[in-house]
C-alpha cells in the first residue's frame, strides 16, 4: 500500500515572516476500475482501501448487491487498479454501465431499479449523535495531518465501529459500502457519521446501502432532503457545537 500522503516543501508567512517548511499533503491519483476484464471507471482517490472503494462503487452502481456476486477481486497498488470478476462474469443489468472518468465527487450512472423505503425502528439520542460526531472528528489522523480529507464512520447505536478518509466523500461512503458487503454486515441497524456536505449522489449511496441514520457535520442539498424523505432515512445535520438540526423521519431521534 502506498503511503496516503506526501511531503512537498512550502513557503509559510506568518506574524510578518517568511519560512520554508516540509508539508504533509494527502495523495491523489487515478484508479482504474475494471469489471469483468473491462474498464469501466476512473477515480481519483488517495489510494488506499481499493478492494473497498471498487466494491463499494459498484454496489452503488446496482452491478453487484450482495458478496456472492463477486468471484474475485484483484488490486495492483502500482498499476493504480483494480479487477473485479463476478461469478459467471455476468453483469446484473447488461450495458448498464458505461465507462465513468470520475473526479472525487462525480455522479455515476443510476441503476435504475427502484428500492425500498427503509422501515428500521431503531432510534438515536439527540445527545448521542453529537457525541458521535466528536468522535469521528477526533480520530480522523489523515485530516489532522492535511486538512485535505473528508471522513466517513459506520457505528451502531453503541458507538462508531469503522471510518475510511479520502479526499472524496463519495468514496468514503464507498469505501463503507465495499466494507459492509465484502464482511457480510447487516446494516439494516447501522448509522452513517460523515464530514462532508450531504447531496443527492451521498443520499443515494446510503439508500443502496440500507442505513437508516445519517450523522453529518454540514448540511444537506434540498434535492437530498427529498431523497432522505422518500428513502425513510433519517438525517441529523449540521452537527457542531453541542447542535444540531433533523432534516427528515425525526421519529428516530429521542430526546
Amino acid at each position: 500500500m502506498k503511503a496516503p500522503t506526501e511531503k512537498i516543501d512550502v513557503r509559510f508567512y506568518s506574524g510578518g515572516k517568511v519560512s520554508r517548511i516540509s508539508e504533509s499533503v494527502i495523495r491523489e491519483e487515478p484508479v482504474e476500475i475494471f469489471l469483468n476484464n473491462r474498464k469501466v471507471a476512473t477515480i481519483a482517490c488517495t489510494g488506499i482501501h481499493l478492494e473497498e472503494l471498487a466494491a463499494g462503487f459498484l454496489r452503488s452502481a446496482g452491478v453487484i448487491r450482495i458478496r456472492e456476486d463477486i468471484e474475485k477481486i484483484t488490486t495492483s497498488v502500482e498499476k493504480s487498479r483494480v479487477d473485479v470478476l463476478t461469478k459467471n462474469g455476468v453483469i446484473s443489468k447488461p450495458g448498464s454501465l458505461e465507462i465513468f472518468v470520475m473526479s472525487s465527487g462525480a455522479r455515476e450512472r443510476e441503476s435504475g431499479k427502484p428500492k425500498d423505503s427503509i422501515t428500521s425502528d431503531i432510534s438515536i439520542p439527540a445527545k448521542k449523535a453529537v457525541e458521535f460526531m466528536e468522535v469521528l472528528l477526533s480520530s480522523s489522523k489523515l485530516h489532522r495531518m492535511t486538512h485535505g480529507t473528508h471522513c466517513s464512520g459506520l457505528a451502531d447505536t453503541e458507538g462508531i465501529i469503522v471510518s475510511r478518509d479520502d479526499i472524496g466523500r463519495h468514496n468514503t461512503i464507498d469505501m463503507l459500502g465495499g466494507y459492509t458487503l465484502l464482511n457480510g454486515i447487516d446494516c439494516s441497524d447501522k448509522i452513517i457519521v460523515k464530514t462532508g456536505r450531504v447531496s443527492s449522489e451521498i443520499a443515494e449511496k446510503i439508500w443502496t446501502m440500507g442505513i437508516p441514520i445519517v450523522i453529518s457535520h454540514s448540511v444537506p442539498t434540498s434535492e437530498a432532503v427529498n431523497i432522505l424523505k422518500n428513502a425513510g432515512i433519517t438525517l441529523i445535520g449540521h452537527v457542531r457545537n453541542g447542535s444540531s438540526k433533523i432534516y427528515s423521519n425525526e421519529r428516530r431521534v429521542t430526546f
